[in-house]
This record gives C-alpha cells, structure tokens and sequence, in this order.
C-alpha cells in the first residue's frame, strides 16, 4: 500500500472508530452496569378535581365545592392535587436460562427509590416559578422484577404547593394568561440488589388552568 493510499485511510478508520465509540458511550449511558433496565410501559394521570384517569392530564388549579355549612350550601374555593401512575417491567440485556429464559435472577430485581417530576413549554420559556411550576423531587419505593407484568407505581404529580405558587396560582378566575401547556418528564430512580444504578423516564401533556367546574 502507497503512503498517498495509508494517507486517505487514516481519517476514515478514525471516523469509524469515534463513531464506535460514540455508538457504545450511548447504549452505556442507556443501560449502565446493570444486568437488567427499566421499561415504562404507561404513563397515566388522575385528576384531583374530577377523579378523571387520562393519559395526559388537565390540571384545575381551583375547583369551586359545595358544601353544607349551617344549614346551607356554601360554594367553597379548594384546591386538590393530582397524582399519576406508571407502569413498569424488567429488560434483560442478557437471555436467562434456556429453561426460564425471561426470568431474571434476584439480583437482576431494581428497587425504586426516588423520582422527579419537571416540567417545560413547547415554547422555550421555562423559567421554574415564572413560566412553569417548580419541578419536584419525591420518595417512593417498588420492587419491579417482572420481565413481562409491570409493576404499577403510584406518585404524586402535581401537588397542592404548586398551585398555591406563581405562576398556577394567576391563573385562578383567569387571571394573567388563561393556560399554561407543559410536558412533564417524570424520572424514576433506583438500585439492583448489587447495588447497580438504574433510572427510566417518560413524557405526559399536563395543562394547567382554571377549568370548568365538575357538577
């Protein structure tokens, strides 16, 4: 081979090898250490105000109450939270046995410990507590060690907080702008019994306002 023929050749095997590389540094980011990964199968919302399960969520940030006080109704201002529910299984990087080949070993199970929930616009203005709410962080705890029956986890989405704080709370009688349309990401955070880091993540529409009153 010529020097001119070793000169053309360099540049494309270092092209291949960083694109390997890159390739690689991705699904290691993706995967981690941990002979198993999360999957989250469904991401669900249940409205505070109507009990309505969606799977985006439209979140009133004052619902009016009737409630009998001395004898009368009294039309009364309360705020309820909205919590969500995910649904998540096992992915095994490796087969099983060849007699139980989706049955992952005890240490394959992935404890969650820890989740977050922030939120963002469509229209770049994300400035927490000015164009959308804070995000927020949250304990909860499920073993997921199914390969094929997720495991349902229950966490609380939208708090009663946020919408006591700028900018839901001016949005009450329509104050200031009528809407805020978000996408919320929720992370779920966890350790295999080696002790392994493991996280999944996923996306939800929620939409805050001062929506119609259930009857």
């Amino acid at each position: 081979m010529t020097r001119a023929s070793i000169g053309r050749l360099v540049p494309v095997l270092a092209l291949a090898a960083a694109l390997m590389g890159t390739a690689g540094c991705g699904e290691l980011a993706r995967t981690g250490r941990a002979p198993a990964f999360l999957i989250m199968e469904r991401l669900q919302a249940r409205s505070g105000s109507t009990g309505e399960i969606a799977d985006s969520l439209s979140s009133d940030v004052q619902t009016i109450v009737e409630q009998q006080i001395g004898g009368q109704t009294v039309r009364v201002p309360t705020v309820f939270a909205d919590s969500g529910t995910a649904s998540i299984r096992l992915g095994l990087k490796d087969p099983g046995t060849v007699a139980a080949p989706t049955t992952p070993s005890p240490l394959a199970q992935v404890t969650i410990y820890r989740y977050r929930v922030t939120f963002v616009r469509s229209d770049g203005r994300n400035t927490p507590g000015v164009d959308v709410p804070y995000g927020m962080d949250g304990a909860v705890t499920a073993t997921i060690s199914g390969t094929t029956a997720a495991t349902t986890v229950s966490f609380p989405l939208v708090t009663h907080a946020m919408k006591f704080e700028p900018p839901l709370r001016q949005l009450i009688g329509l104050g200031g702008q009528a809407f805020i349309h978000t996408l919320a990401e929720i992370t779920f955070y966890g350790r295999d019994q080696a002790g392994n880091e493991v996280s999944v993540n996923g996306f939800m529409t929620v939409n805050f306002g001062d929506f119609a009153d259930p009857d």
